[in-house]
């Protein structure tokens, strides 16, 4: 057995400290529009469209959350921004087959699809965070991104 050095014990507390901020920044934006999403639908908004516009307003809301503090990205913005995005477009589509499976195919309510959208669509995100939008070492030569 392999004896595990400091650095990759660093990187794991790293990690660690990383995925807590992450829950923290996603426990405070999911809830918020997980409670608006409930309400406009209660209130007749079909629920594609409510989702398709809250899964948007949380991704902007998410960036410099999940940038400054989750992953104390010091990288440019423009770089970051649009990795964000294109994440987010593959969370989006997740998202969207969840609903397609759990609702058009399984028969259950939007409700419980857009709960288990949140929890799947989550920890695909920090993954892409972590080693796509805000991966360490992203800095070009000279300090522009």
């Amino acid at each position: 057995m392999k004896a595990i050095g400091l650095a990759q014990i660093k990187e794991r507390q790293s990690s660690f400290a990383q995925l807590v901020r992450y829950g923290l920044v996603g426990l405070a934006v999911n809830l918020a529009g997980y409670a608006v999403y409930l309400l406009v639908t209660y209130l007749g908004v079909p629920p594609r469209l409510a989702m398709t516009v809250l899964y948007g307003v949380g991704a902007v809301a998410g960036f410099w959350g999940n940038k400054r503090l989750t992953f104390r990205h010091e990288g440019g913005v423009v770089t970051s921004a649009s990795r964000y995005v294109l994440a987010h477009c593959v969370g989006y589509l997740i998202n969207l087959a969840i609903f397609a499976v759990v609702i058009d195919t399984l028969g259950y309510p939007h409700q419980w699809a857009q709960a288990i959208g949140v929890f799947v669509v989550a920890g695909y995100l920090f993954l892409a965070f972590k080693f796509f939008v805000f991966r360490r070492g992203s800095l070009r030569r000279g300090g522009v991104e």
